[in-house]
C-alpha cells in the first residue's frame, strides 16, 4: 500500500453535522477499497478565486490515507458520482520528502531552543550586572 494525500472540497453551505457525515462517507469509500485512513484535517471554509458551478466557496478537507495504487482510479470514479464532494485531488506522498521535512523541523526546533537559551543567559547576565 502507498500513502496518499486527498484534498476534498465540499459545498460551503454544509453545516458541521452534515459536513461530518460527508467526511465519514469519504472515509468509508477509502476503507471499502481496503484502504486505511491515517489523518483527517478540516482546513476550513475558503472562497474560490472565481465562481464554479454557481458556487463561490467551499469547505476544504485534507485526508491522508493508505491505499493500493491500483484502487486510486476506482476511488476517484466513486467521488465523481458523489454529489457531496465538489472537487477532489489525490496526490501520492513521497516518503523521502516527508523524512527530510521532519528532520528539518527537528533541526529548526533545536536552533530555536538554543537561541532562546542564549537569550535567557544574556538577560540573566544583564540582570546580575545591573544589580551590582
Amino acid at each position: 500500500m502507498k500513502k496518499y494525500d486527498g484534498l476534498y472540497i465540499f459545498a460551503g453551505s454544509a453545516k458541521d453535522d452534515v459536513l461530518d457525515k460527508q467526511i465519514d462517507k469519504v472515509r468509508g469509500e477509502i476503507t471499502r477499497l481496503s484502504g486505511n485512513v491515517l489523518t483527517t484535517e478540516v482546513l476550513g471554509k475558503r472562497t474560490f478565486a472565481r465562481p464554479m458551478q454557481k458556487r463561490d466557496n467551499g469547505v476544504y478537507v485534507k485526508i491522508r490515507f493508505e491505499l493500493d495504487p491500483n484502487q486510486v482510479a476506482a476511488l476517484l470514479g466513486r467521488y465523481h458520482l458523489a454529489e457531496d464532494v465538489f472537487r477532489v485531488q489525490i496526490l501520492a506522498v513521497d516518503d523521502r520528502r516527508e523524512t527530510v521535512l521532519a528532520r528539518q523541523a527537528e533541526e529548526r526546533k533545536a536552533r530555536e531552543a538554543a537561541r532562546a537559551e542564549a537569550e535567557a543567559a544574556a538577560n540573566e547576565n544583564k540582570d546580575t550586572q545591573s544589580e551590582s
